[in-house]
């Protein structure tokens, strides 16, 4: 019987478990959006749903346990900022986990979660803007020469 059972171990460690769905729910409030194993995806859902539940109420003592789970003020900040915001009328289901078909390396199952109601943008964060060729040609251009002896 299975009864008890709460959760998936994954396979790994405890500690290992806990900084992954830490990595996770980081990466999933940046970007509003990740692919991962089903599985993966499967154990986040709930967790990124509660954190957007403690986020919705501005407490200090709220914010003090996000920090501790998230350890990243940056996520921190968007969750009470941004995302409490856009979810205020919403009572719950926050994110949703699509499945996105089977890894080539080794055929695991992959997924996509996502959250409902995401911004496009978020996912363009740590891109850097490209510059065109003609402002490449003229930084080159621009640098002075270092004679040699």
């Amino acid at each position: 019987m299975r009864h008890g059972l709460g959760y998936r171990k994954l396979n790994k460690t405890s500690e290992h478990r806990k900084a992954l769905f830490k990595n996770m729910l980081n990466s999933l409030i940046k970007y509003e959006q990740i692919i991962t194993t089903l599985p993966k995806a499967k154990e986040l859902k709930p967790q990124i749903d509660k954190v957007i539940t403690i986020g919705k109420k501005n407490v200090l003592n709220n914010k003090k346990r996000l920090f501790s789970k998230l350890q990243d003020k940056n996520s921190v900040t968007k969750v009470f900022g941004e995302l409490s915001k856009r979810y205020s009328s919403r009572k719950g289901g926050y994110s949703r986990v699509l499945k996105a078909g089977f890894r080539t390396g080794d055929d695991a199952p992959m997924a996509v979660i996502e959250l409902v109601d995401r911004n496009p943008e978020a996912k363009k964060v740590d891109k850097p803007k490209k510059t065109s060729t003609k402002d490449k040609q003229k930084e080159t251009q621009a640098e002075p020469k270092i004679a040699s002896k």
